[in-house]
């Protein structure tokens, strides 16, 4: 699925949830470029992620 619709500040749902106690599928994108940087909406922790591996695993975008 590729997905370009996404701005910096979108809000994108994950196909599985983040690790935390909220277990939150919701994250901010607050970086883009060759790797894009998110921020979980549960517990506000940042993952970095190659670009590939986020259009991989990104389900649809909430917000833009």
């Amino acid at each position: 699925m590729e997905i370009d619709e996404y701005e910096l500040n979108s809000i994108v749902e994950m196909k599985k949830p983040h690790p935390c106690v909220t277990h939150s599928k919701l994250f901010q994108v607050i970086r883009l470029g060759a790797d894009i940087k998110i921020k979980c909406l549960g517990c506000g922790n940042i993952i970095m992620l190659p670009r590939n591996d986020f259009h991989k695993k990104v389900k649809k975008i909430i917000q833009k």
